[in-house]
């Protein structure tokens, strides 16, 4: 009995700390760090969606994403290696992924669409 109450203390620790990560409406920024592999647009500096997830998933000007890694975070921005050459994306959002706290994918983006997980992104508040 104490390892099942050892157990549920353990995965209610777990989810908390996710939803406290997890890109929400009302929390619109992605939570990056050097090092760290997201997928990016990858239309170059001039496209205006600067889209950015956590999971495989097309921008939402269409193309699809790339593997991509953060060489700096600085304030509301990220330096980001996509395709061999460093871009700057914002790490807040204007839309964001509407599947909840749960939603692995993490999305967010600066134009309206769709996410990685086909749902319509919502306005982050």
């Amino acid at each position: 009995m104490r390892r099942l109450a050892s157990g549920l203390a353990f995965l209610s620790l777990f989810v908390f700390a996710f939803a406290a990560f997890a890109v929400t409406p009302e929390n619109p920024k992605l939570a990056l760090k050097v090092g760290d592999e997201v997928y990016a647009c990858a239309c170059g500096a001039s496209c205006p969606c600067k889209s950015l997830s956590m999971k495989p998933a097309k921008c939402t000007c269409g193309v699809d994403m790339v593997k991509s890694k953060v060489v700096k975070v600085e304030g509301d921005t990220a330096v980001i290696n996509v395709n061999g050459k460093d871009e700057t994306f914002p790490t807040t959002g204007k839309f964001v992924c509407a599947c909840g706290a749960g939603c692995p994918c993490n999305y967010i983006s600066q134009t309206p669409g769709k996410c990685g997980c086909g749902k319509d992104l919502a306005p982050a508040k």
